[in-house]
C-alpha cells in the first residue's frame, strides 16, 4: 500500500476546528507541533523593529495515498477564514512507516467507514492485518 504525510500549517485558533473535523471524517491520529512563522506577505514590526510572527499549528497525518487528497480538503474546509494567513497543506510521499513498539511496519490511520464515506472507496482491512502502532 502506498502511504502519503499530510502536512498542515495552520492558525493556532484554527486548530479545534480542524480536530474536530478530523476526527468527524474518521482520522484516528495526527501530530499536533505548536509553531510561529509568518507567510508571503510582509510581516508586521513592533516599535523595536522585530517581526512578529503569529502561532500556528503543524499538523502530520500519515494516511494511504488514496486517503491523502480528502484529508487535505477536510482540513483545508476547516482552516479556511479567507483572509491572509490561514495557512497551506502539503502532500508528501512515505516510503515506509514502523511502528516503535511493534517493531514492525505498520499503516498507520488505516480507512475507516467514516474515510471512505458512503461510497466505500477505501476498504476496510482485516481485523488480524497486521500490529498498529
Amino acid at each position: 500500500m502506498e502511504l502519503a504525510l499530510v502536512v498542515a500549517i495552520v492558525r493556532g485558533d484554527k486548530l479545534g476546528a480542524v480536530e474536530k473535523k478530523l476526527h468527524q471524517v474518521g482520522v484516528r491520529g495526527i501530530t499536533v507541533i505548536k509553531a510561529k512563522g509568518f507567510g508571503e506577505h510582509s510581516l508586521p514590526y513592533d516599535i523595536l523593529g522585530r517581526a512578529l510572527m503569529k502561532d500556528q499549528a503543524k499538523l502530520e497525518i500519515y494516511v494511504a495515498r488514496d486517503q491523502a487528497e480528502r484529508i487535505a480538503e477536510t482540513v483545508i474546509d476547516a482552516a479556511h477564514t479567507g483572509t491572509s494567513g490561514d495557512g497551506i497543506v502539503a502532500i508528501l510521499p512515505v516510503h515506509r512507516v514502523f511502528s516503535v513498539r511493534t517493531r514492525s511496519d505498520t499503516i498507520p490511520n488505516r480507512a475507516t467507514e467514516a474515510l471512505a464515506g458512503a461510497s466505500g472507496r477505501w476498504a476496510r482491512p482485516p481485523e488480524n492485518g497486521g500490529q498498529r502502532g
